[in-house]
């Protein structure tokens, strides 16, 4: 058996407007044979779950998507199968999840059952203490990210002329005539939205991996203030237009924006590289802030130190409020795990995997 490459994303941001979800793009539920939603609050067994129902799905040949947390990327906040159309996703805040065809496609599993209620009341006052600062740790990242893009839109209004967007723009078709040619007779391509990156406890990271799995040939977009999106919205455009579906990859410290652009068909990505170094040797490098007027980057260069210097402490800011916040996260899990049925979450997980093998 062929390995399927291993395909990570995130659904949710922590963005300068707090948290960002793209949880209505998981999988459309009109083409869904299932999703489960689970609820039940830390510590439970939701990702214990869906990495048994992931590494399951793994054995059987089933590609297998997995959408890490943002808060924290070594747990999972969703499993999805794609060509069984079928998601497990944990439905709880920040990215609560309610039924759109409640029934026909998606269900509710209750992790709650997995507690073992008497052992856990004598302890809540300790539960209680635990949760009292989680929030305000969030809200406080969230702060510090929005400074930090105000900074960074500051630094990316300086160099974005109208003739740059233009040549931006030239450069797109160009590509696009060379490396995606019209697949005739083909409806328009789909788009899929999915974060690669994201801000968390451990600083910024991107998925390259994940770009690197599917696409052989991969454009690193060298660009330091924020000018991806100028290229990019014309390449997705393109893209789509001869026939080919696209995972098209939003900032997380901009949503509105992409800054990352995969064509699995093709072989083919877009990766931004800012302050993340993309590995291994890259098929082509566009260097995007030499594109910029040379005038207009002269003048601008003191105003562009100030504002990398400043935004990046912002952003250290947030990440230490974030670890602080996640630090919290687990203790509470400590609390909780030695009163969870772990017995009982493998049982309700054999009882899903079961269902998903008669779709």
């Amino acid at each position: 058996m062929t390995a399927l490459p291993h395909i990570q994303y995130f659904l949710g941001a922590n963005s300068p407007t707090g948290f960002y979800s793209l949880y209505d793009h998981l999988l459309p539920p009109e083409r869904a044979r299932a999703i489960y939603i689970l609820k039940g609050g830390p510590g439970c067994g939701k990702s214990t779950l869906m990495r048994k129902i992931g590494a399951w799905a793994e054995e059987a040949g089933l590609e297998t998507e997995y959408i890490l947390c943002s808060g924290d990327p070594d747990s999972l906040d969703a499993v999805i199968l794609p060509a069984s159309g079928v998601a497990i996703v944990d439905g709880t805040a920040p990215h609560v999840m309610e039924p759109k065809y409640p029934g026909a496609v998606e269900r509710y599993v209750n992790m709650g059952d997995c507690y073992d209620k008497e052992a856990l009341w004598p302890l809540r006052g300790e539960i209680m203490e635990c949760m009292s600062g989680y929030k305000g740790c969030y809200q406080r990242a969230y702060r510090c990210l929005g400074a930090a893009a105000e900074i960074m839109e500051d630094q990316r209004s300086a160099l974005l002329t109208d003739d740059l967007a233009q040549k931006l723009a030239k450069r797109a078709r160009g590509i696009l005539t060379r490396e995606v040619p019209r697949r005739r007779g083909e409806r328009p391509g789909q788009v899929k939205l999915r974060f690669l990156g994201a801000v968390t406890h451990r600083g910024p990271v991107c998925l390259y991996d994940t770009a690197l799995a599917q696409c052989g040939r991969v454009y690193v977009l060298a660009d330091s203030c924020g000018l991806a999106h100028e290229l990019l919205i014309h390449l997705l455009a393109g893209v789509t237009a001869n026939g080919y579906d696209a995972v098209a990859c939003p900032d997380p410290m901009a949503p509105d924006r992409l800054a990352h652009l995969l064509v699995p068909r093709l072989g083919l990505a877009f990766l931004t590289a800012a302050a993340l170094p993309v590995p291994g040797t890259p098929y082509r490098r566009l260097r995007l802030d030499a594109a910029a007027d040379g005038e207009v980057l002269r003048r601008s260069r003191p105003r562009l130190r100030f504002a990398k210097k400043v935004s990046a402490a912002l952003v250290e800011e947030a990440v230490s409020s974030l670890a602080l916040a996640k630090a919290m996260h687990d203790d509470l899990e400590a609390i909780y795990n030695p009163h969870v049925d772990f017995d009982l979450v493998d049982e309700i997980a054999q009882d899903v995997w079961s269902e998903i093998l008669t779709f």
